[in-house]
């Protein structure tokens, strides 16, 4: 809020009572005849039309469709989809395929055959080691902290939404306290002229009375500028024109942002809330599924240095044998690094036939039936030299350590944001207390300026720096109470107390996380 130059009220009693003495009176001469000051009106705040302003309710709804929350719900559902990626490749894949060869055999006097197949070939990742399974936590990982981040990123919107609605209300509370300080100055410029043009006043005593009415003019296109910076944040953060009021009682409290159980009381003890944000921080739950990543990558690094590249396949049916093909084949086969189950078939769609290696009587290459049989196999390959995998190991090893760290500091981090916005809450609570106090004190002095006038023993002046005191004190307590609430606000979403899909009455735009 900007500040507002003020009229010292013993300044202006001096002023009102200075006479002659203050400046020699020079030999009367043909003056006009002595002017008397209209009265002060008793009340002093000028009568300004409320406007159609955008209400809190509405700007929330708005926020709903606002770039940066749609952006959140956007980032969310990549994760939701990745996470349905691999819920898909870890479970059971099927693929269908078909082949043709064409052979002649042998190259002299043989005749082209061709040989059309249908296959299909069936997978399964079994062993807790499958990438597809450590695919798939790593993505469950991915979803539980991008909910957390999709929280994080509303109620940091929220949050901005309501800081800028504050910065308006402050603004609109600056050009109210201008306006009336504005009319005051205003009237004591027009008194100061009445009394210089009767000489009863020097010349420095008015111009103090002119540039307080140019310091409060100036106030007053100071706070305009300033509603109109806020109302272009809130455009900004909405990605839609808002209509912003200029009178403060025209705006809504903030206090029905906050959670349920904080609107009647004070927050809980620090370190319930302290325990609260080490669970729901977006940053803590990156840096845990960053250490989670880690943590799979260092035992497949182990796993990888321990187990061999082992594989057992066995293949049943008409196996291709001399210069024919394969005909009806199934097999099945097991990769122990990859933990992976899978089975083949073939179909041929014209007959198999074997070619013998002589020719028949008749010049042409013998043919008989393809005979079925069984082919089993058992490969495995040792690493003796140079495979680099206990360096990967070790690097493996070196990144879970750093990942730690990051997990810690980030605690470390959430923790003094949460003490740093306790203590601005406490700090607030502290000065709205006196505030309050000083609103009390000023609505006394107003009443008894009133009495006094009443009674003929004040004036109008009296009632009418009352009156603006007592508005500077309402103008203070209203900011320290808003401040009040913005701090409450910046720890609740501190601890990850804040829900913005509770503020308003509108469905969610995905499911809740």
């Amino acid at each position: 809020m900007p500040k507002l130059p003020l009229v010292c009220p013993l300044l202006l009693a001096a002023l009102l009572s200075a006479a002659a003495a203050q400046a020699p009176v020079p030999p009367p001469a043909p003056a006009p005849p002595p002017s008397t000051a209209a009265p002060l009106p008793t009340t002093l705040l000028p009568t300004v039309a409320p406007t159609t302003a955008t209400p809190l309710p509405e700007l929330l709804r708005a926020l709903r469709q606002s770039p940066g929350w749609r952006g959140a719900d956007l980032t969310y559902r990549a994760a939701e989809l990745g996470l349905q990626s691999a819920r898909a490749r870890a479970g059971l894949s099927l693929s269908v395929g078909g082949s043709a060869a064409l052979t002649r055999y042998p190259w002299d006097g043989g005749e082209w055959n061709a040989n059309p197949a249908l296959s299909a070939t069936l997978a399964l990742p079994v062993l807790p080691w499958a990438p597809q399974r450590e695919a798939l936590r790593r993505a469950e990982r991915a979803v539980a902290s991008a909910a957390v981040e999709l929280r994080s990123s509303r109620a940091s919107l929220t949050v901005q939404v309501a800081q800028a609605y504050a910065s308006a209300r402050g603004a609109a509370a600056a050009l109210e306290l201008a306006r009336a300080q504005l009319a005051l100055s205003e009237r004591l410029l027009a008194v100061g002229q009445s009394q210089r043009a009767e000489n009863l006043i020097p010349v420095t005593a008015l111009l103090d009375r002119q540039t307080s009415a140019e310091q409060a003019r100036a106030s007053a296109e100071q706070a305009r500028r300033a509603l109109t910076l806020a109302a272009t944040q809130l455009a900004r953060l909405l990605g839609r024109g808002v209509t912003l009021a200029d009178l403060p009682a025209e705006y809504a409290p903030l206090t029905a942002l906050l959670p349920a159980s904080w609107r009647t009381g004070e927050p809980p003890a620090l370190e319930t809330l302290i325990a609260r944000a080490l669970e729901r921080r977006p940053e803590i739950a990156r840096a845990q599924a960053a250490l989670a990543d880690a943590q799979a990558a260092l035992s497949a690094a182990e796993l990888d240095a321990r187990l061999p590249d082992a594989a057992l396949s066995v293949q049943a049916g008409q196996l291709a044998a001399g210069g024919g093909a394969a005909g009806r084949t199934v097999g099945g086969n097991f990769d122990l690094k990859s933990g992976t189950v899978g089975a083949q078939v073939n179909f041929p769609l014209k007959e198999p036939v074997t070619r013998g290696a002589a020719p028949g009587p008749d010049g042409q290459p013998v043919t008989a039936p393809t005979p079925s049989g069984v082919a089993l196999s058992l490969s495995a390959n040792f690493a003796v030299l140079g495979s680099g995998r206990t360096q990967a190991s070790a690097q493996a090893q070196a990144a879970t350590e750093q990942a730690a760290l990051a997990v810690e500091s980030a605690r470390q981090g959430a923790e003094l944001e949460v003490r740093s916005r306790f203590a601005e809450y406490e700090n607030a609570a502290g000065a709205l207390a006196a505030a309050q106090t000083g609103l009390t004190r000023a609505t006394e002095q107003l009443a008894g300026a009133r009495i006094r006038l009443q009674e003929g023993l004040g004036t109008a002046l009296d009632v009418a720096q009352a009156e603006f005191a007592l508005l500077q004190a309402r103008s203070a307590a209203d900011n320290i109470q808003a401040q009040l609430d913005l701090a409450a606000l910046n720890l609740a979403q501190a601890t990850g107390d804040l829900d913005p899909l509770l503020l308003t009455d509108l469905p969610a735009l995905l499911p809740t996380p």
